[in-house]
């Protein structure tokens, strides 16, 4: 195992789901696959995906694209220190959060993504990336106990961790949740699920979205 080949998002209603996820953000259904699922879950689900794009305007072209679409606004788009983002809610669940690290537009304003990030908010960020390098994948970046980001070849799924209460307040909402995550991540060799109980599966378990 080198990378997460997609995910799985587990939802009350896929068609709807996969046409949110065409129409807000034009998404490969091949990386972004949603499925039937009535697991409970309550509050945070305790991750995120980042779509990162090249410059502001993406952000807010995305935003917007995804509002219109029936996604909730968590974070306005704003500047920060470290570029300009906000952050939506889709109808399924699954927060959002849209960034980029470029501080102007250099072109014309695009939805294009640049990189599909998956950030699973963990308990203890150490321990949680010794078990993902044990089962292959390579460490890009590590900031102790507070952040880290697994290696992606192209096109894959970035993976990295940040602790659970860091990041629901990046994503702006209580770090409180019971029950399901309602996330798959496809591209192991065999299901397993990782400390903090998200589940792997192989990437042929996984059906497309629709």
């Amino acid at each position: 195992m080198n990378a997460i080949d997609s995910v799985v998002l587990e939802v009350a209603d896929p068609q709807a789901a996969a046409r949110f996820y065409s129409d807000a953000f034009g998404l490969d259904p091949s990386r972004v696959r949603v499925r039937a699922s009535d697991a409970p879950s309550t509050g945070f689900r305790g991750f995120t995906l980042s779509l990162v794009v090249s410059q502001p305007g993406n952000v807010d072209a995305l935003m917007g694209a995804a509002v219109d679409a029936g996604a909730t606004t968590l974070k306005p788009a704003s500047r920060s220190l470290w570029g300009y983002g906000g952050v939506v809610r889709a109808p399924d669940g699954t927060i959002w959060q849209i960034a980029t690290s470029a501080k102007k537009d250099t072109g014309p304003v695009a939805r294009d993504v640049n990189d599909l990030v998956l950030l699973l908010g963990v308990e203890d960020v150490k321990a949680v990336k010794r078990f993902y390098v044990e089962r292959g994948l390579t460490v890009a970046k590590s900031f102790g106990g507070k952040y880290v980001e697994f290696a992606a070849g192209t096109g894959a799924v970035k993976l990295s961790l940040y602790k659970r209460r860091g990041l629901a307040k990046v994503a702006g909402v209580s770090p409180e949740g019971t029950g399901s995550h309602r996330l798959v991540l496809s591209g192991a060799d065999g299901p397993f699920s990782d400390p903090d109980g998200f589940v792997w599966e192989p990437a042929a378990q996984a059906p497309a979205a629709g």
